[in-house]
């Protein structure tokens, strides 16, 4: 993974997927659970609270002796990491020099002393009120992740992305499961446009909270229409699908189509390309505001299949995609 391209996937460290900062060496001035809030941090001037300025995300006290502190995540689910964003935004004066960050597999909240963390982001400088995109190598899957800051100081946000690596063993080729979920290793792969909802949205547990909680383009000033692919936790052959248009009253889309392939080569740039002549799975249908709709005798059986293209028409939103189906095991 290079550059900021890993923030395509999903955000790991969010407590709607049962993460938790579940220690923190202090956090004197700011509670350490604010650090993975899904909320964008705020200023408010002139808020104090006991200890002194309230600032939103996690500030330990100033250290007067050796050492440095940290706080550390639990992450929803078993994952591959392949980029942080450290967010210091409204931190000036009281964020940290620098950061790095530890990974580690532990089935404690708080990992003993027992654990082998392994360092997936060196130590960074920081500058403060800044995003640091931070891409992470390799492919090693974790439960845990540990930001030391040094010396001390405030960050305002942890974002942490990546996928989740579920295991899949023979038994599952039994269970129909939506296999498109975040939690069974679902991703967004590309949107035409996401100018107001991003595409990972769709794959999120539970039903939207509000309108901002979908995948949503801009208005479409041209001929076309919009679309997106999203690859699923495993491969596997369909059986139901639920498109939700929850909370989109004036903009949902007037219809929606779906295309799917089985992929074994190439890259995720290239399925942009291929994926216009994947064979169709789901016929243009018409869909209406702020429902749910359930298509099964629609669906083409194409066999098992990988990735999905979502095509909307002409453009517009939709809070939830779900693909039920059983996965192809062996």
């Amino acid at each position: 993974m290079t550059g900021t391209d890993f923030t395509r996937f999903i955000n790991l460290a969010s407590p709607r997927l049962g993460a938790e900062v579940t220690f923190a060496t202090d956090d004197f001035f700011a509670d350490k659970a604010r650090l993975i809030s899904p909320e964008a941090p705020v200023f408010i001037p002139g808020k104090y609270d006991d200890n002194g300025k309230w600032m939103d995300g996690w500030e330990s006290r100033r250290k007067r002796e050796a050492g440095h502190d940290h706080a550390v995540i639990r992450l929803g689910a078993r994952a591959l990491v392949h980029g942080v964003d450290i967010d210091t935004s409204h931190f000036t004066g009281n964020f940290p020099p620098a950061a790095s960050v530890d990974a580690c597999v532990s089935e404690c909240d708080v990992p003993g002393a027992d654990a082998d963390w392994q360092e997936i982001v060196p130590a960074t400088d920081l500058q403060g009120d800044s995003h640091h995109l931070i891409a992470v190598d390799g492919g090693a899957a974790w439960t845990h992740l540990r930001l030391n800051i040094y010396p001390d100081g405030g960050v305002a946000r942890l974002r942490v992305y990546g996928s989740v690596d579920k295991h899949w063993t023979a038994a599952d080729a039994d269970n129909t499961v939506d296999l498109l979920a975040i939690e069974n290793g679902g991703r967004p792969i590309v949107a035409n446009n996401e100018h107001f909802g991003v595409l990972a949205n769709i794959m999120l547990p539970g039903k939207g909270l509000n309108m901002g909680d979908g995948w949503e383009t801009r208005r479409r000033r041209e001929p076309g229409n919009d679309w997106a692919i999203v690859e699923l936790g495993h491969p596997g052959t369909l059986e139901r699908v639920l498109v939700d248009t929850a909370y989109f009253k004036g903009n949902f889309p007037s219809h929606v189509s779906l295309q799917a392939a089985l992929v074994t080569g190439g890259t995720d740039a290239s399925l942009t390309v291929e994926s216009q002549f994947w064979r169709e799975l789901l016929p243009k249908q018409p869909l209406t505001a702020d429902a749910e709709h359930v298509f099964t005798g629609e669906l083409a059986a194409p066999g098992p299949i990988s990735h999905v293209r979502i095509n909307i028409f002409p453009d517009g939103g939709i809070s939830r995609l779900r693909l039920f189906g059983k996965p192809t095991i062996g």
